[in-house]
């Protein structure tokens, strides 16, 4: 697995509840600081501060190997209560892009959360080449680090919202 391949990870659960009651808190940007340990703050960079294709945000990040750092995301993939992603940078160049997925399931919904590093630099590209010989191993760590904060949040939203209904 090497960087230049565009690694992903992906986490899916079901949710007691259709897309329109899963929706907003998937398009709220704060609700991954809400249960995962890496995003601490996300605020909407563009008057209007909604979700919509284009918008941009600004995500404060902490990580213990790396410290704080903050980011602006752009909102490239909007369908309404089915698709909201966002490219971490340079949209054309992105960092990273993420992607919070909805599809109708019975009377719930299918949230599935994906991301991909790259195909821009990001973080770990000066780690990589530091150290090429362990670039596999940096990206499955980092890999499990998202994917473990991806699947507290789709947790997160299936607690939530579930408790409400």
């Amino acid at each position: 697995m090497r960087f230049a391949d565009g690694p992903t990870t992906e986490t899916e659960l079901y949710v007691a509840a259709p897309p329109q009651q899963v929706w907003p808190l998937v398009t709220e940007i704060m609700t991954p600081s809400r249960f995962g340990t890496e995003l601490q703050e996300a605020v909407w960079v563009d008057t209007g501060g909604g979700p919509c294709l284009g918008a941009r945000f600004t995500g404060r990040n902490f990580h213990p190997a790396r410290g704080e750092w903050e980011t602006t995301s752009t909102v490239v993939d909007f369908v309404p209560e089915r698709r909201f992603g966002w490219a971490v940078g340079d949209p054309e160049a992105p960092s990273a892009v993420w992607r919070l997925e909805l599809a109708p399931e019975g009377s719930g919904t299918r949230l599935r959360y994906w991301a991909q590093m790259g195909p821009g630099p990001s973080g770990i590209t000066a780690l990589i080449e530091k150290m090429p010989d362990k670039e596999e191993k940096v990206i499955a760590r980092r890999l499990g680090e998202w994917a473990a904060n991806m699947s507290a949040t789709i947790s997160g939203i299936k607690e939530t919202v579930e408790g409400a209904a």
